[in-house]
Formats: structure tokens, sequence, C-alpha cells
């Protein structure tokens, strides 16, 4: 049996769907859905540390980062759990999210539900981009819609 969550998000103009699914022994969450209302282009896509936006996306803190790492790409062995790189919008300004990642888990004591998922305004450099904030935040700019993720029926 799998376990599934969802997520949606909410901004000022970004909406969105975000479904989690992770079947029994699987080491990978896949996670699907659609966002729209955003500036075509790249925008960083990450899982937050709270699932809290009382004072807007804000209160989400920072990247889930369980094991204290530094910010990276989704491939890198350096990464905080929440890394998910850059969504990529249409000209249209939606984009549809179809990505699996090894280190999210919808079970245990690694859990992402009750988190945020937060996108951002800008490009995520990846911590590659020599910013101040390249290995925190990925340099990924303001926060455009963010949502808490909730265990699926």
């Amino acid at each position: 049996m799998s376990v599934k969550a969802v997520c949606m998000l909410v901004g000022e103009a970004v909406k969105g769907r975000i479904e989690f699914e992770q079947g029994e022994g699987s080491n990978s969450v896949s996670v699907k859905g659609e966002v729209t209302g955003l500036a075509p282009g790249q925008h960083g896509f990450h899982i937050h540390q709270f699932g809290d936006y009382t004072n807007g996306c804000v209160s989400a803190g920072g990247h889930f980062n369980p094991f204290g790492k530094e910010h990276g790409a989704p491939e890198d062995e350096m990464r905080h759990v929440g890394d998910l790189g850059n969504i990529i919008a249409d000209a249209s300004g939606k984009v549809d999210v179809n990505l699996s990642d090894k280190l999210l888990s919808l079970s245990g004591p690694q859990s992402i539900i009750g988190r945020a998922v937060v996108v951002h305004a800008d490009v995520d450099d990846l911590g590659k981009g020599g910013h101040a904030t390249s290995k925190t935040t990925g340099n990924a700019g303001g926060r455009l819609a963010c949502g808490v993720i909730g265990i699926q029926a």
C-alpha cells in the first residue's frame, strides 16, 4: 500500500496542487502536479521546514535540512532534503511538475508530512552561484506561493 499526500499552493497570483506518493518499501517519492501564475522561466522549488504560513510563506522557515548539509541540486550528495531544484514555467506561466526524489519520505522521522512546499520568484542556483546565500537558499528570491503537505485520503 502506498502513502499519498497533497499540497495546495496559495499565493497572490501563483496557485497550484502538488501530489506526493511513496509506495510501500520504496526509497523514493514521486512528486506530481501543476503550478500556474508564474513568470516564464525557472523558479526554485523546495520543501521548507514548517507547515506554517501564519505570517505568509515566511513562517515556513528554511529548507527542510535534518542532516545539516549545505544547499545543493537534487542530484548532489551535499544537499538539503528539501532541495528539489527548479521548476520551469512555460510562456503562459504554467508548470507541469513530474519528478521523483530519493531523499523525500512520507513516513518516519524524516517525513515531509506537515511541512511546506514553497515556490520562489527566481531561479535556484543550486548552491553554485557564488552569492552569499547560494549555500543556504540557492539565492532563489522571494516566496511566491506556499502550502502545507497533508495526508491524502
